[in-house]
C-alpha cells in the first residue's frame, strides 16, 4: 500500500461530480468519518453530527502526502489542546487520508468542521482555478487544491493564516493518540516513523517526543 501525491496540472475548467477530500485531523479515521457522512455521535466525543445529504460511504481512501506542513494551534472544543491545521506554503510534506467523495459530501463535511449545519454545495470554482480560495473567514474555510490524483482533484480545508501568523498550542494526548491511530490505519506508516513525524509538527515539536508518542500509540494495543 503506497504513499499518493497530488500533481498540479493547471486549473481545473469544470467542477467534476467527485473529488478527494484530503483530510489530515481527526477524520483520517473511517470509523469518525462515517459519523459525518451518516451521521452520529463518534466514541470518545459528546458531539452528534447531522451527517451529509449524500450518506454513501466514500468510494475509496488512499494515504497522500501534500506540500506543507501539519501544526496545531487554537484551541480544541472536542479534544482540548490544540487543533491540527494545514499550512500549504511552509516547507516539508503533510501526511493524510484522502476519501474519493462527492462534492456535496465535501461541502456538507465543510459545514459540520465548522459546526454548521450541511445542505449547501461549496463553489469549487475558484480553488481548482487557482489552488486556494478563502470561502469564509473560519478555521476551516479556506479550501486549498494541491493538485489530481489520478485526474480527480485533491481537496482539503485549513484555516486562513499561516503557522507563523498564530500561536502555536500543543495537543491534547488524546488528540495526538487518535491522529497517529488514523495514519496507522491509512496503511504505509510504521509506529516508530509515525510518532517521528507527529512529534516534528510545529505545536508538538519540543513539547512531545517520538517516544511519548509511540507510547500513545502503542498504548492498550495487542501484543
Amino acid at each position: 500500500m503506497g504513499v499518493h501525491t497530488a500533481v498540479w496540472s493547471g486549473p481545473v475548467r469544470q467542477v467534476p461530480e467527485r473529488v478527494w477530500y484530503a483530510s489530515y485531523g481527526s477524520n483520517m479515521h473511517l470509523d469518525r468519518l462515517a459519523a459525518y457522512i451518516a451521521g452520529g455521535t463518534p466514541h470518545g466525543t459528546a458531539r452528534t453530527y447531522p451527517g451529509c445529504r449524500d450518506r454513501r460511504a466514500p468510494e475509496r481512501s488512499i494515504a497522500v502526502e501534500l506540500d506543507g506542513a501539519l501544526y496545531f494551534a487554537t484551541e480544541s472544543m472536542v479534544w482540548t489542546g490544540g487543533r491540527g491545521f494545514h499550512d500549504p506554503g511552509a516547507p516539508g510534506r503533510m501526511r493524510g487520508r484522502a476519501h474519493l467523495v462527492t462534492v456535496g459530501q465535501l461541502s456538507d463535511i465543510a459545514a459540520q468542521e465548522m459546526y454548521g449545519v450541511p445542505g449547501a454545495d461549496l463553489d469549487l470554482t475558484g480553488v481548482l482555478r487557482d489552488g486556494r480560495d478563502a470561502v469564509g473567514p473560519g478555521r476551516y474555510e479556506t479550501l486549498i487544491c494541491p493538485g489530481e490524483i489520478e485526474g480527480i482533484p485533491v481537496v482539503t480545508f485549513t484555516a486562513p493564516w499561516s503557522l507563523h501568523d498564530v500561536e502555536l498550542l500543543a495537543p491534547s494526548a488524546a488528540y495526538l493518540r487518535y491522529l497517529a491511530g488514523g495514519l496507522l490505519e491509512s496503511g504505509p506508516w510504521s509506529e516508530p516513523d509515525i510518532a517521528a513525524y507527529l512529534s516534528a509538527c510545529p505545536g508538538a515539536a519540543g513539547l512531545w517526543t517520538p517516544e511519548q508518542v509511540l507510547d500513545l500509540l502503542t498504548a492498550g494495543l495487542p501484543g
